[in-house]
């Protein structure tokens, strides 16, 4: 399957100005990639133009793995190439004592060069829309820091985990304030469950989250709707804004 790279729309010059556009910016990992890819399919569905941002590898990756080949290929999808660095990849350690892979550590990192590419990617997109709607990866916000110099531009963080998950990861990273709700029995700590260079690097994209004009979860709130509550509580007195995708 080989889906375009390059959209006719990106000559601006002979096209008009579209209300808005939406760039989809991706987190290199396969559960992360997916899931920005199948909310692009439902963008566009819309009849909006959405702009998919990764590194090379990443992309031919997503679509090879993608399991709805028509609806990919019938999108308005425009598949933007990243330039990133040479990295190391090496197997997964059986042995090791974390049941986090850190064995793509490597290709996390390599995602802080992005920076100046996807700054630029945003310039040229930017004069096709009165509108560009930048949706990115809640790990990937140090790369797109720079969305405060587009004027008609503003970001999304996207959550690729359950509400339930990020709530309750970011509550115990912060100190496990006190709950108005009853804490869940059995909750299982997240010691463990991370590498100190992950945890380093989420770290890093905390500085920048911000920016966002506000956050995005894959969630449903039959399921879920005590947590999506919490994580907007958590947002009151901040300028974000939460949603929810699903029903």
């Amino acid at each position: 399957m080989e889906v375009h790279k390059q959209h006719p729309s990106d000559d601006h010059s002979s096209f008009k100005q579209a209300q808005v556009v939406v760039v989809m910016v991706a987190f290199p990992c396969q559960s992360h990639l997916n899931q920005l890819l199948q909310l692009s399919c439902l963008i566009s569905s819309y009849n909006i133009l959405v702009h998919y941002a990764c590194s090379v590898t990443h992309i031919h990756q997503v679509k090879h793995q993608f399991t709805d080949i028509n609806r990919l290929e019938n999108t308005q999808i425009n598949f933007h190439e990243l330039p990133t660095p040479p990295f190391i990849s090496p197997p997964p350690n059986p042995n090791n004592s974390s049941k986090f892979p850190s064995h793509l550590q490597p290709s996390f990192e390599a995602t802080l060069h992005l920076r100046e590419s996807m700054t630029a990617l945003l310039h040229r997109i930017s004069p096709a829309a009165r509108r560009v709607i930048v949706i990115h990866d809640a790990l990937l916000a140090y790369v797109v820091q720079d969305i405060a110099n587009v004027p008609n531009a503003e970001s999304y963080s996207f959550s690729p985990i359950s509400a339930f998950s990020s709530f309750f990861e970011g509550w115990e990273l912060t100190g496990k304030c006190i709950l108005a709700e009853k804490e869940p029995e059995g909750l299982p700590s997240i010691e463990g469950c991370y590498t100190f260079e992950i945890l380093n690097f989420i770290a890093l994209q905390g500085n920048f989250l911000k920016l966002a004009a506000g956050y995005i979860y894959n969630t449903c709130r039959s399921i879920e709707g005590t947590y999506i509550d919490l994580l907007a509580k958590e947002e009151v007195n901040t300028t974000s804004r939460s949603g929810r995708l699903g029903r």
